[in-house]
């Protein structure tokens, strides 16, 4: 399933797609119909995976949207 069928607004698909992504990964897949639902998700996957974007490209979606209150708190530890 390509990113566009996730739900994802206009200017965040525009911005994926500048970057050449096309097909989101499995943390990606599961967790953006998720947090668009304003449902809460912890992820874990493995270093280099796609987590930050499968919190961040939804959120900015939320962000984006006329009369929306967004609430998120990302934690990402570091090594």
């Amino acid at each position: 399933m390509p990113f566009s069928q996730l739900g994802l607004s206009d200017k965040v698909l525009e911005g994926v797609k500048a970057m050449g992504y096309v097909d989101p990964i499995p943390i990606q897949y599961r967790a953006i119909p998720l947090i668009l639902a304003g449902t809460d998700v912890i992820g874990s996957a493995q270093t280099g995976t796609g987590k930050r974007a499968a919190f961040a490209l939804p959120i900015l979606t939320k962000l984006a949207a006329p009369q929306t209150q967004p609430r998120a708190l990302m934690l990402d530890p570091t090594r």
